[in-house]
């Protein structure tokens, strides 16, 4: 499976770009915005597309085209404004979506944000970042994509410990990255995950099995 990872300069990108390298399973492609960023990846025998996601929905459709899945883990980053947030986190995965689905790919997993889905829920010192998460995610639930939903507590840069917890309503609670990477991938192929939207926070299952316990 060629999987094209939106957000590749990221954390959670760079970890799911090695563990899809190093698993032998699947291809990983990285969509980066800038030469030098493509040019890192290349060192390391990992293939790239360069798009922007503030591109035209024709010029994202080029990059995502031929590749089996998407993986969007893109985001603005915390120093940004919620105007950045909004065309990145929001727009930004929306073109994507119309982008995968002109080039026909079928699957398409999203990194959201834990409880994204229940306004009630919302962390208020991240207002702007929870609305661009809750309507990207529910326009993905709206498209023809074969899509998992991924939404991770806070996140941490601590290993990865292989133990997590999923489920549709969760308590707040935190995981390391380098596991929301680790269920990203467990989650390309496990049937179980498709059309689904999970929160994701560190537990006691291991991560084959709470992906398959959806």
């Amino acid at each position: 499976m060629k999987v094209l990872v939106v957000g590749a300069n990221g954390q959670i990108g760079k970890l799911l770009i090695d563990k899809l390298k190093n698993d032998g399973k699947h291809t990983p492609i990285a969509m980066v915005r800038k030469q030098e960023q493509a040019d890192a990846y290349a060192d390391s025998g990992v293939e790239t597309v360069m798009a922007n996601l503030e591109d035209s929905v024709e010029n994202l459709t080029e990059a995502v085209k031929g590749k089996d899945a998407i993986v969007f883990t893109a985001g603005s980053g915390g120093s940004t404004g919620a105007d950045k947030t909004l065309l990145v986190d929001l727009d930004g995965a929306v073109k994507v979506m119309e982008a995968g689905e002109a080039a026909g790919v079928k699957r398409f997993v999203m990194v959201s944000a834990l409880q994204a889905n229940n306004r009630e829920n919302w962390n208020e010192k991240l207002k702007s970042y929870y609305v661009a998460k809750h309507y990207a995610d529910k326009a993905l639930q709206d498209s023809s994509l074969n899509y998992t939903i991924v939404r991770p507590g806070g996140l941490l840069n601590d290993p990865g410990t292989g133990k997590v917890s999923v489920g549709e309503q969760l308590e707040r609670g935190s995981v390391p990255r380098e596991d929301v990477a680790a269920v990203i991938a467990a989650s390309l192929e496990e049937e179980k995950t498709y059309k689904r939207a999970f929160d994701l926070v560190s537990g006691d299952s291991s991560v084959e099995d709470a992906v398959k316990s959806l």
